[in-house]
C-alpha cells in the first residue's frame, strides 16, 4: 500500500502561535521577560521547544544555556499542554488532501518531533485524529527524527510499505529523515521559510495541498 507520512508542526498545522506563547510562559516562570515574537520567530518554533528556549536565553545573554534550557523545557511543555489550540490552525486544504488520499487507498500517518501525548491531544482537539492511521512522536521511541526509525514505525503502524512511502515535511530535519529512510521527501513552501526549502533539494515542493495528489502519484507511481 502506498503511504504518505506527514510531519505535524509547520506541515499540517501552523502551531507557531501556541508554541511561542508556551516558550514565553516558560521564560516568565523562570523570572524573565518574554523574548519570542509570533510572526518573527515562527521558523524557530517549528524546530522545537528547546530551540525556542535557546533563542530566548541567547537574547537574554545567558551563558549557561544548556542548564537553563533543560530547566525551562518542562515548564514550556506544561504551558503548551494547557493552551495547545488557542491559535493553531490547519493549513488550507490539508485535511481535504488527507481525505482524498484515504479515498484513493493511500495509508496516511504522522511522524512528529512533538511529544506523542501532546500530538494526540492537539489532533483530537482539532477533530482530525481519526483521519490518520498512525502517530509517532518524539518520545515514542528512544530516538527521534532525523533518525529514520520513527518514520519507519509510522509507516508500519499505518500498515503501509516502506518501499512505497514518502514524507511530507517543512524543515531540514524532515529532509534528512527521508534521506536516511531512503524515501522521497516533499517539503511545503507555505511555512516561514517559504521557497527557501528548495535549497534542501527535496524530491518535490508543495505550494498548496491541492497539488499533493499529483505529487504522490508522480513519486509513488
Amino acid at each position: 500500500m502506498r503511504t504518505v507520512i506527514f510531519d505535524l508542526d509547520g506541515t499540517l498545522a501552523d502551531t507557531s502561535g501556541d508554541l511561542i506563547a508556551a516558550a514565553n510562559a516558560a521564560l516568565e516562570a523562570l523570572g524573565h521577560a518574554p523574548q519570542l515574537v509570533h510572526g518573527q520567530d515562527d521558523a524557530t518554533a517549528f524546530r522545537g521547544g528547546r530551540a525556542m528556549l535557546k533563542l530566548g536565553f541567547e537574547r537574554l545573554r545567558f551563558e549557561a544555556l544548556a542548564a537553563e534550557i533543560e530547566a525551562g523545557y518542562p515548564l514550556l511543555l506544561e504551558a503548551y499542554g494547557a493552551a495547545i489550540d488557542v491559535h493553531t490552525q490547519l493549513y488550507p486544504g490539508a485535511i481535504a488532501a488527507v481525505e482524498r488520499l484515504r479515498a484513493a487507498d493511500v495509508a496516511v500517518g504522522i511522524c512528529t518531533n512533538k511529544p506523542e501525548g501532546l500530538a494526540e491531544t492537539l489532533l483530537s482537539r482539532l477533530g482530525v485524529r481519526d483521519l490518520f492511521d498512525s502517530l509517532v512522536g518524539a518520545d515514542t521511541l528512544p530516538v527521534r527524527k532525523p533518525d529514520p526509525a520513527p518514520f519507519v514505525l509510522a509507516v508500519e503502524r499505518a500498515a503501509g510499505s516502506r518501499t512505497s512511502a514518502l514524507l511530507v515535511g517543512d524543515t531540514d530535519t524532515d529532509r534528512k529523515t527521508a534521506r536516511a529512510a531512503g524515501v522521497p521527501s516533499v517539503l511545503v513552501t507555505f511555512g516561514p521559510n517559504g521557497r527557501g526549502v528548495e535549497a534542501l533539494a527535496p524530491e518535490a515542493l508543495l505550494d498548496h495541498y491541492d497539488d499533493l495528489d499529483r505529487i504522490v502519484d508522480h513519486l509513488l507511481s
